[in-house]
């Protein structure tokens, strides 16, 4: 049986919860309160080391085997143990009498199940989902790692619902992708401050792992640190928090006493508080923070601004060390927003390299119309890490929206369409493999070149090299032209959606003019003649 199959009858189990009243949205927070307790006994089954096991009582075993109210109340119980640490025993100095017992002392455990509570209100509810999850092959999930098997989950969840964890879902292909061109190391300090389930944490770990064959390459100083100290992610949510906890435990992440995730708002304090670090990985939430879950309630960023992700790209190259790189998913609107949104792009390209950009293809996130993009960057210049000023002197677009399907569930975005970029970005970390424009994949010799676009001068501005680059993907552009031309915006693109109007073609602004004001008079006529008609009548 593979993880994918046992994923799918956990998400079958979801039919329970739906049965019992439980909204769609909370159907993984709800699975995953009792489905963490029975892959801890899988772990505990499998020899695996366990550092933070279930205190007596709150254990698979202890609610195995159990019906009727008994099991929903001591699985209210056990719930509540384990996130306040205490239990009400019977006094055995005092018959009738109780007394609060500490029952264990882990901050992990009691963050991962802080509030928890079951919206369960069928005692055989619980009992069918008990039943269901020890009839699974738990033998060939752990061949594949727990972990995975809990990332399948979430993924699901994402792909499924139509809110909750999908708004915090980034495509794990993205993700990925992301990780191998950035390169994490072991003994760097890797963040995510908008983290949501940890995909970036977990995918940075696992790359890393791949290097160092499973971390048996490094000390057990250096694998004390990978363990505890390497990831820092800061999530708004509790639920989503909780989520990410039980994500980076079964993927043997400890992270410090809150764990990996700490809870809190990257814009306020927490964020403030944060230490520098060597990758940011990241895909802040959209909206503003007038409508969104968040307030922008630093002080120490230089220019103040309402829109979230400008504030957290502020923050992004602020909190990395000289030499620190960073991969962040942006939306449109970063690129060409005026006024501050001016700013803070002249401010990262004084601060760091903006080496890269790749432009992603609408409908692979939650937020289906918005269009967004992942920026590559690296403190300092390319030649000089503590250098402040002047830093980016290229930046190479990729163009992988224009004329691309459109992706979902019948068209799902996959590892496949991302390779031509990653083969474009070359090795080095920081962007500075040796690079030539043009890249032709997805049929781009084939889609028309916007005509407003023409003028579009890069590295080699010749007009031969121009016609030919014209239906390239990859395209190189200087500091100097996109501040000359762009006015800083870095809102580029030169290929032609085929369903787009091309503003070279339409006619001259009188013209629309007059056109439009004949059209109203002849509306307004026809009015008039109705009028007439009815008045008649």
């Amino acid at each position: 049986m593979t993880n994918n199959d046992i994923v799918q009858k956990l998400w079958n189990l979801c039919d329970v919860l739906r049965d019992d009243g439980i909204n769609y949205s909370d159907y993984v927070t709800e699975l995953v309160l009792l489905l963490f307790i029975k892959m801890v006994h899988e772990n505990n089954e499998a020899g695996i080391l366990n550092r933070h096991p279930l205190p007596e009582g709150c254990r698979w075993q202890d609610l195995n085997g159990k019906d009727g109210l008994v099991l929903l109340n001591d699985y209210k119980a056990t719930l509540l143990a384990l996130s306040t640490g205490k239990r009400t025993e019977a006094d055995p100095e005092n018959p009738g009498q109780t007394m609060e017992v500490t029952i264990h002392e882990d901050p992990l455990i009691q963050a991962i199940y802080a509030d928890a509570q079951t919206r369960l209100r069928e005692p055989r509810h619980l009992k069918q989902l008990i039943e269901a999850v020890d009839k699974i092959d738990w033998f060939s999930a752990a061949k594949d790692g727990l972990g995975d098997l809990y990332e399948g989950l979430l993924e699901k969840n994402a792909n499924e619902t139509k809110s909750g964890a999908g708004q915090y879902f980034t495509p794990r292909a993205l993700i990925d992708s992301m990780v191998r061109c950035i390169k994490p190391q072991a003994g760097e300090v890797i963040q995510d401050p908008a983290a949501g389930t940890a995909g970036f944490i977990i995918s940075a770990d696992t790359y890393i792992k791949q290097q160092t064959d499973d971390l048996c390459d490094l000390s057990d100083q250096q694998n004390q640190f990978q363990k505890n100290k390497a990831y820092m992610g800061v999530e708004l949510v509790p639920n989503t928090r909780r989520l990410a906890l039980m994500n980076c435990l079964l993927h043997n992440i400890e992270g410090d006493e809150e764990g990996a995730v700490h809870l809190g708002n990257a814009l306020g304090q927490v964020g403030a508080s944060l230490a520098k670090a060597d990758v940011i990985l990241a895909n802040p939430p959209f909206g503003t923070s007038k409508g969104g879950e968040a307030s922008i309630t630093r002080d120490d960023l230089t220019y103040r601004t309402s829109n979230k992700q400008l504030a957290f790209l502020q923050h992004i190259y602020r909190n990395l060390k000289p030499g620190g790189r960073a991969a962040v998913v942006l939306p449109d609107n970063v690129l060409f927003e005026a006024g501050v949104g001016t700013d803070i792009r002249r401010d990262l390209m004084d601060k760091c390299n903006l080496h890269t950009i790749l432009r992603l293809p609408t409908g692979i996130f939650y937020a289906q119309g918005v269009k967004t993009n992942v920026l590559f960057f690296t403190k300092g210049a390319a030649n000089d890490k503590s250098q402040k000023e002047g830093c980016t002197k290229n930046v190479w677009v990729y163009d992988l929206r224009t004329n691309m399907p459109s992706f979902g569930k019948r068209a799902p975005f996959g590892e496949n369409h991302l390779k031509p970029f990653e083969a474009v970005y070359g090795e080095d970390a920081n962007g500075t493999s040796p690079r030539t424009e043009g890249e032709y994949s997805f049929g781009a010799e084939e889609i028309a070149v916007d005509k407003s676009a023409e003028e579009n001068k890069g590295v080699d501005g010749s007009e031969e090299a121009q016609q030919k680059l014209a239906h390239s993907r990859w395209r190189c552009f200087t500091r100097d032209w996109i501040a000359e031309t762009k006015g800083d915006s870095l809102d580029i693109s030169w290929l032609k959606d085929k369903d787009s109007v091309d503003a070279a073609d339409l006619p001259a602004p009188e013209v629309l003019a007059r056109e439009a004001k004949d059209g109203l008079t002849s509306a307004l006529v026809k009015l008039d003649e109705l009028l007439d008609e009815l008045g008649e009548a």
